[in-house]
C-alpha cells in the first residue's frame, strides 16, 4: 500500500512538470467542456482512529461495587479496505468542478487494550483485542481546482466535506462507534485522458470532525467483565487515507 501511494504521488508530480514536453495529439479534447457528467470509482483505503484514554478511572461492576482500573487503548494494526461508488460532476469554471460521490467503504479496525491495573498489582499483564469490521456509506461533496490541461494530463487539488453513516457495531463489542460522522477531506490527483475514457487516480486524506465514540454503549454491554475496558476511553476521532481510481 505504501509503495503504491508513493508511486502515485511521484506520477502526479511528474505530470505537474509536463509543460516542458512537446505537444501531442489530445485524446477526448472536448470532455472537460461538458456541463455535467457521471462516472464510477473503485479504490483502497486504510482506517485509523485516535483514542483519548481517561487514565485511572472508577466504574461500577456487575455486582454494583465500585472498582478502579487503568487501561489504555489504541489501534495496533492496519490493513487495507475496499471502497466503491459513483460520482456526478458539475463544471463550474474552466479550472473548478464540483463533485458529489456516494461511496461505500468496507474495512477493518483492530483495537488493543492493555490493563495496567493488573500489572501494578504484580499480576500478569492483561490484554484484550477487538477486531471490528466496518462499513460506511458516504456522500462526499468536493471542490476540485485543476491546472490547465497539457497534452493528456491535468493535475489538480481537491477539498471537501464528507458525511458518513456507520453500519457496523453491536452490543457485544468492547467499544462501539456512533452511527454517523463527518469528515473533512483534502487530496491531490491527476486526470489521464485515454482514447475511450478519462482515468483519475487520487490520493485523499480524511479527518473526522466529531467524537465518534458511542458513550452510551457502557450501559448496553452484556458482559460485565468488559466494563473497565469500555469505560477506559471517552473520545475517538476517525482518520482515513484513500487511494481511489475514478473512471469518467
Amino acid at each position: 500500500m505504501k509503495n503504491t501511494i508513493t508511486i502515485i504521488i511521484l506520477h502526479i508530480l511528474l505530470c505537474c512538470t509536463c509543460q516542458a514536453q512537446e505537444k501531442v495529439v489530445e485524446n477526448r479534447p472536448y470532455t472537460d467542456l461538458r456541463k455535467f457528467h457521471f462516472g464510477i470509482l473503485v479504490g483502497t483505503h486504510m482506517q485509523d482512529i485516535e483514542f483519548n484514554n481517561v487514565g485511572l478511572h472508577t466504574y461500577t461492576d456487575e455486582n454494583g461495587n465500585k472498582q478502579e482500573a487503568l487501561i489504555t487503548c489504541d489501534q495496533n494494526q492496519w490493513e487495507p479496505g475496499f471502497n466503491i461508488g459513483v460520482l456526478g460532476e458539475i463544471r463550474l469554471h474552466t479550472h473548478f468542478q464540483l463533485r458529489i460521490a456516494p461511496t461505500l467503504y468496507f474495512g477493518t479496525r483492530h483495537y488493543n487494550f492493555r490493563n495496567l491495573t493488573a500489572d501494578q498489582n504484580n499480576k500478569e499483564l492483561s490484554t484484550k483485542q477487538q477486531d471490528m469490521k466496518t462499513a460506511y456509506i458516504s456522500t462526499a461533496i468536493e471542490l476540485i481546482a485543476a491546472a490547465p490541461r497539457f497534452n493528456n494530463h491535468r493535475p489538480y487539488l481537491m477539498f471537501g466535506i464528507n458525511p458518513m453513516i456507520n453500519l457496523s457495531g453491536n452490543d457485544d463489542d468492547i467499544l462501539k462507534l456512533k452511527s454517523s460522522d463527518v469528515f473533512i477531506e483534502a487530496g491531490l490527483g491527476c486526470d489521464f485522458y485515454l482514447p475511450y475514457f478519462k482515468l483519475r487516480p487520487e490520493l485523499k486524506f480524511m479527518f473526522g470532525l466529531t467524537n465518534c465514540l458511542d458513550k452510551n454503549h457502557a450501559n448496553k454491554v452484556k458482559d460485565g467483565a468488559l466494563l473497565p475496558y469500555t469505560t477506559s476511553v471517552d473520545q475517538a476521532k476517525s482518520k482515513i487515507i484513500a487511494l481511489t481510481f475514478y473512471f469518467e
